[in-house]
């Protein structure tokens, strides 16, 4: 297995820059039901985090939107925001091991042993785990199941050596897929570490998949910046600066994955490894001063601001996803997203917020994002944007609730 260490390369100054005009508004065509992180949920202590898309090879119409619940499970939902059917996460037999608690999904159509399959990856935070689905087309239209669980039944953890190790939950976090030189791959990374890691998918016993770590890459803790200080983002006590939201751009052999309090890495990906990462954008709040409260818990401004932050992104930098000749990032910090070039300098493009309308709920804190361009029907004739909603409403009771809400990209071409 193949280790890549990194230092990080000073920035150069920044220099001020007079204030945006705000950003355009979307209205979403479609979003799903409301789901609620409480035992009293069905399903129980459901709390949406991030979604894929699979299209249809036949008909765009039947596409299905595969959604991320946490300790809820994976749901699948048609083009019109309809649930399909709810996966719950598998419980481990012992009593007091964490639960299944699935983070992030994508999918991917690739050869694995010799046979072409449509196939989502999950990551099971809650037990180190890449968990492996086989999407049927037919659950779409005719009420069988979407997705049929077709994990290894062998698989170990990813980053931990134990299963006792794997209850610190120090797990796998965030994950993408696609195919490297004809090679299907996995790419994941680790809950409160920087490191990142490349899986090769690989068949198993009974027409079963599994994933085999092939490389791992640890991005930067620590950054110097150009006032000749080094600056460290705050976390607590041994936890490093965390990603999450990552993509796979297989026709331009890239890696991009959001580094949450830092900002977004452009980083070089082969079959067996990664190459030398580059940070292409950073958060507002790149190099500010700040200290962890212990009473608190949380992290405040403990001094000035020395102006190295980016201009577009605010903490968290979090779901990427690209499409046509884009990249889109979410800024969770002021609940927008952000469009950059997909190629070259990754130049910045433009903003825009998903806002309430036509009985829809506007889009606050998204963590996950996919985009799909191309002709899925006649709400989407240029695409489809499903992103994450952190902050639904109108909560159920006194329960916050979360969910999904799909964006035309013609709507969003439009305003840039």
């Amino acid at each position: 297995m193949r280790a890549l260490v990194l230092a990080f390369v000073p920035l150069l100054a920044v220099a001020p820059v007079a204030a945006a005009s705000p950003d355009p508004v979307v209205v979403p065509v479609a979003q799903t039901r409301a789901f609620v992180d409480d035992a009293s949920g069905a399903p129980a202590n459901a709390d949406a985090d991030d979604p894929a898309i699979w299209v249809h090879p036949c008909s765009a119409e039947r596409s299905v939107v595969l959604g991320t619940l946490k300790e809820g499970g994976l749901a699948a939902f048609d083009l019109r925001g309809r649930t399909l059917g709810t996966y719950p996460a598998p419980r481990p037999p012992h009593p007091d091991a964490k639960p299944g608690r699935y983070n992030n999904v994508d999918v991917l159509r690739a050869a694995v042993g010799g046979v072409r399959r449509d196939l989502a990856f999950v990551s099971d935070r809650g037990r180190d785990r890449v968990r492996v689905y086989e999407i049927d087309g037919r659950g779409s239209a005719a009420g069988s199941a979407v997705v049929r669980d077709v994990t290894d039944p062998a698989a170990r953890p990813v980053f931990s050596a134990s299963e006792e190790e794997v209850d610190e939950q120090r797990t796998v976090y965030g994950l993408a897929a696609g195919q490297v030189d004809r090679t299907p791959v996995v790419v994941v990374n680790r809950r409160d570490e920087t490191r990142v890691a490349l899986l090769h998918v690989v068949p198993a016993a009974g027409g079963t998949v599994g994933t085999k770590v092939v490389s791992t890459v640890d991005l930067p803790s620590t950054f110097p910046l150009p006032d000749g200080t080094s600056w460290t983002p705050c976390g607590e006590p041994g936890e490093g600066p965390q990603l999450e939201g990552m993509v796979v751009d297989s026709a331009n052999r890239v890696l991009y994955a959001a580094q949450e309090d830092v900002g977004i890495w452009r980083i070089p990906l082969a079959a067996d490894g990664f190459g030398t990462p580059k940070l292409i954008d950073r958060v507002g709040s790149f190099g500010v001063p700040r200290t962890y409260d212990p009473e608190t818990e949380e992290c405040s401004v403990s001094g000035p601001d020395p102006g190295f932050g980016g201009r577009h992104l605010e903490a968290d930098a979090e779901g990427l996803t690209i499409g046509g000749d884009h990249l889109v990032a979410s800024s969770q910090g002021d609940s927008r997203f952000v469009v950059y070039e997909r190629t070259g300098r990754n130049r910045y493009v433009g903003g825009f917020a998903v806002g309430a309308g036509d009985g829809k709920d506007s889009v606050e804190h998204s963590d996950g994002a996919q985009l799909v361009v191309g002709d899925l029907g006649d709400e989407y004739e240029e695409g489809l944007l499903v992103v994450h909603d952190g902050e639904r409403t109108p909560a159920v009771g006194d329960l916050a609730t979360t969910g999904f809400a799909y964006v035309s990209w013609e709507d969003v071409l439009d305003e840039l």
